[in-house]
């Protein structure tokens, strides 16, 4: 089943028939709001808005281990997100969507960025990170009504929730880095120890800060028009990738526990076994 977490802007799933509302909390606290799981052009759908409600959370306040652990509980298989990137290339330009495939953790440690510790160790492959066959299903959607989309670039998720410094900008281009952002960092590697299938259409707003032109430099008050102008051409391909079949998730990524968790069941106490089965679906 596919989950789609919505980002700024994105708090609803406009015609989505809801059958339920899941709410409460996980082994691993509270999640940012309810799950709503529907029906929408056919396919059974479950909707999350990362900030919650008002969007009440900044990027480093929202619990991204229970979203994804509630998530996978209700029976998502996939994770569809959609957030406010910055780029740190020129070819990328503000008002496009691009989509990662790799990222690039800049984030200060403060957020818990995996499900195991305290007792449970495991360690899991993020070499590649993100789902292809879920890229090639949204590219397809975009070229199906003439929407650019750029793919195969790195993701720099930083701290936040502050904009960030013209020396931090040169930095990540300087790491190979094509956008910026705050939210999909451990979102991404959640997922995987999840085993679900991820991706993400990043909704490019500004050029960050690393350009001379002081114009071009981000401010809230332009990256949320941009933002609004461009969600709507995220949401139309949202809504063709949703009147195709929808991609299976790659079978590396629905096993990619196996092998990876190194404590033995027997070691395990009978909460651990039970949230680690979730994961294990």
């Amino acid at each position: 089943m596919l989950a789609i977490v919505g980002g700024t802007g994105l708090y609803d799933l406009p015609g989505l028939e809801v059958a339920e509302r899941i709410a409460g909390a996980t082994p691993f606290g509270a999640p940012s709001g309810e799950i709503q799981r529907g029906r929408l052009h056919g396919h059974e759908l479950l909707f999350m808005a990362r900030h919650g409600a008002g969007h009440k959370l900044l990027p480093h306040e929202v619990n991204y281990r229970a979203n994804v652990f509630a998530l996978k509980h209700a029976g998502a298989t996939m994770l569809l997100g959609f957030s406010a990137v910055g780029s740190l290339v020129q070819r990328v330009a503000p008002g496009e969507l691009a989509v990662p495939e790799q990222y690039f953790d800049w984030t200060r440690g403060t957020r818990e960025r995996s499900f195991f510790g305290g007792g449970v160790a495991a360690h899991v492959s993020t070499a590649k990170p993100v789902s292809a066959r879920l890229v090639d299903a949204v590219q397809a959607a975009a070229a199906s009504i003439g929407v650019p989309l750029h793919r195969g670039l790195t993701y720099a998720c930083v701290e936040g929730p502050r904009l960030g410094t013209q020396a931090e900008s040169f930095f990540l281009r300087g790491a190979g880095c094509h956008l910026v952002g705050m939210t999909n960092v451990p979102e991404a590697f959640l997922a995987r120890e999840a085993q679900i299938a991820y991706a993400t259409v990043g909704i490019v707003t500004d050029y960050d800060c690393w350009l001379d032109d002081p114009a071009q430099h981000a401010t809230v008050a332009v990256i949320l028009e941009r933002y609004a102008r461009t969600l709507v051409q995220a949401r139309q391909v949202l809504e063709a990738m949703l009147k195709a079949p929808l991609p299976e998730p790659e079978p590396e990524i629905r096993q990619a526990l196996a092998g990876a968790v190194m404590t033995p069941e027997s070691a395990l106490t009978d909460a651990q076994r039970e949230w680690l089965q979730v994961l294990r679906r």
